[in-house]
């Protein structure tokens, strides 16, 4: 995930203070992805380091703002023009935990996917009463059509995570049975 570019989005928009930047990152992702507020102010501090943000007075209530220069706009654009990467996908942890659940001597690899099944259950129901709540009125500003994106991602990686869960039960299945089941001797 990419704060750097989420907090230059933002300040697209004008000049803000940090506590401002996290709450409406949080607000447009639908909170999905909470931010810690060091995590804001040290991305900021990078950001000016790097020349693509400067800091721009303060506000009346005495809070350092931070506006978008030109390098910093030049940044964002080439942001939105580039594909996300998917020649290194991101480590998951799933599976991760699950191949090395397949060489583990004490764990029981249906109980790991079950447990995982009965989460990923949990959170469809979460997400899915969400979108709904937000579908409900007629999105009236494109913080709420940006945050109903989120959504619909959140609903639709956990539905296409539960048919991969599926799939590993399913291997699992029939290679337990392969090894239960040796070949007949020539």
């Amino acid at each position: 995930m990419s704060i750097r570019h989420g907090l230059l989005a933002l300040l697209e928009r004008g000049p803000r203070y940090g506590a401002r930047l996290r709450t409406e990152f949080e607000r447009r992702t639908g909170s999905a992805w909470p931010l810690n507020i060091g995590q804001v102010y040290t991305t900021l501090a990078r950001l000016e380091r790097d020349g693509m943000v400067v800091q721009d007075g303060t506000d009346e209530a005495g809070r350092v703002l931070y506006a978008l220069t030109d390098d910093g706009r030049a940044e964002l654009l080439a942001w939105f023009e580039r594909p996300v990467e998917r020649t290194r996908p991101p480590r998951d942890e799933l599976a991760i935990k699950l191949a090395m659940a397949v060489g583990a001597s004490d764990v029981d690899i249906r109980e790991v996917v079950e447990t995982q099944r009965r989460h990923l259950s949990e959170a469809m129901q979460t997400y899915t009463r969400l979108r709904a709540l937000a579908l409900a009125e007629p999105p009236a500003h494109r913080d709420e059509v940006a945050r109903l994106l989120v959504l619909d991602q959140l609903v639709l990686h956990a539905e296409a995570e539960a048919r991969w869960l599926d799939h590993c039960e399913a291997r699992l299945l029939r290679l337990a049975q392969a090894v239960a089941d040796p070949p007949p001797a020539p």
